[in-house]
């Protein structure tokens, strides 16, 4: 198997951190070698979060190139606009088609940016409702993990493995609405129900 580059970006206090850390005990789970790299950045303020996580038989570095990863994952609209030239041609763009506005705009010292669906749906993005997912999951605050969900209908490992991992990093009394919001985030993928 050859090494594959996921990499997660958001905002702060969107779960970027929490769905990476999952993302890479699956695949420790699953007996391969794994590398993650995280950058904080302002995350405390809602700043940019970025993460990298890698897998394979042998990963040496936890850091790629603008141009190599994989799969993309963004939690919401502008992260994926800023982070797309970091996917590979041909990758996997799975978007939260949320927005949270910038100090800058909520100041009116910048305005949002248009035609961001249409520019990623250019590059083949797969959109999807991770909050409203989340809520009818009976678990608000698990966008992240519907977000892994809809990652995890491009990965080869099973969906028991998920389920075990998530049973195991996620506090007591969430795990059963994470659960249901994990499987609500795959199946809409598996099913077609993601926009294309």
């Amino acid at each position: 198997m050859s090494v594959t580059s996921v990499m997660l970006v958001g905002v702060g206090g969107q779960g970027t951190i929490l769905a990476s850390d999952v993302l890479a005990k699956v695949a420790a789970t699953s007996g391969l070698d794994v590398k993650l790299a995280e950058v904080h950045g302002m995350s405390q303020r809602g700043g940019s979060v970025d993460t990298v996580v890698r897998f394979g038989e042998q990963v040496f570095s936890p850091t790629i190139d603008p141009g190599v990863a994989d799969h993309l994952v963004s939690f919401e609209l502008i992260e994926a606009a800023r982070w797309l030239h970091w996917l590979r041609p041909g990758g996997r763009l799975v978007v939260n088609n949320n927005v949270i506005a910038s100090l800058p705009m909520l100041t009116g010292s910048c305005v949002m940016p248009t035609g961001l669906e249409a520019a990623l749906a250019y590059e083949g993005a797969v959109f999807l409702d991770a909050e409203e997912l989340a809520c009818e999951a009976g678990s608000p605050r698990s966008a992240n993990i519907v977000l892994m969900g809809a990652l995890s209908v491009g990965l080869p490992f099973p969906e028991q493995v998920w389920r075990d991992v998530i049973t195991k990093r996620v506090p007591p009394k969430t795990v059963e609405g994470n659960l249901a919001a994990f499987e609500l985030g795959m199946r809409a993928c598996a099913h077609g129900v993601c926009e294309i």
